[in-house]
């Protein structure tokens, strides 16, 4: 090759092939930005906080590297079996095509774990769940220990899946894996480990328990200011 010609290879990657081979390594292994839509997560997350998830984690786990552990907050798309998820809308925008979208719930069950909720209580191979701050705000406003989803059969987690749930334990707070079932590895995103907006947040919130739609417009919040963005803690 001609020096000429090395020149002008040299500036083509250094004006516009290095840029673009960096901004796909950063969108593809850094970090994106997800948000949180609906009261799914309450308390532990609210409608609007933005998680910063990082991406390179979920390649590593989706090739078999690492696990996601117990109390994990992850990002994933639902089963492809999951039609009740399927959606046409994109922020109230009607689209030519149904997707999935990507949910936040918490990894409750592992590989090979049992998983089932008894009158609202999830019990992890025979074993209550430790979740103190998840089971304190739901026995103070409308804790779910009735319904089918309160109330579900044993279920085994398969290889290569995790079980999830939504922190939201009222009346139909969360369609999780008690509807559609374990979570493939190579569905889940990555594991939200931050909650990085809004800056600051009212202390308080006060559920809905009306079972109607969109309870993220009717939850009540109240005392002072706090400052939100966080690491994410596992365990409710």
């Amino acid at each position: 090759m001609t020096s000429p010609a090395r020149n002008r290879l040299g500036r083509l990657w250094r004006d516009w092939l290095s840029p673009l081979a960096f901004a796909l390594l950063l969108t593809q292994f850094g970090a994106t930005a997800v948000r949180v839509d609906g009261v799914s997560m309450l308390p532990g997350l609210r409608h609007g906080e933005t998680l910063l998830v990082p991406k390179i984690e979920g390649w590593a786990h989706t090739l078999g590297v690492g696990t996601y552990g117990r109390g994990d907050t992850v990002v994933f798309k639902p089963p492809r079996t999951a039609t009740q998820e399927w959606t046409r809308t994109y922020r109230g925008v009607t689209l030519p095509w149904a997707y999935r979208p990507y949910l936040v719930k918490r990894v409750i069950g592992l590989p090979g774990d049992t998983v089932q909720v008894q009158a609202g209580t999830v019990l992890v191979n025979g074993r209550p769940l430790n979740e103190p701050r998840t089971t304190a705000y739901w026995n103070g406003a409308c804790h779910d220990t009735a319904s089918p989803l309160a109330n579900t059969p044993p279920v085994t987690v398969p290889a290569g899946t995790y079980f999830v749930m939504g922190d939201n334990r009222s009346p139909g707070g969360s369609l999780d894996s008690r509807v559609f079932g374990p979570v493939s590895t190579a569905d889940i995103a990555g594991r939200a480990v931050a909650s990085v907006w809004p800056l600051v947040t009212p202390t308080n919130t006060t559920p809905t328990c009306d079972g109607q739609p969109h309870p993220e417009q009717r939850v009540k919040t109240g005392g002072p200011q706090q400052w939100n963005p966080r690491l994410l803690r596992s365990g409710g």
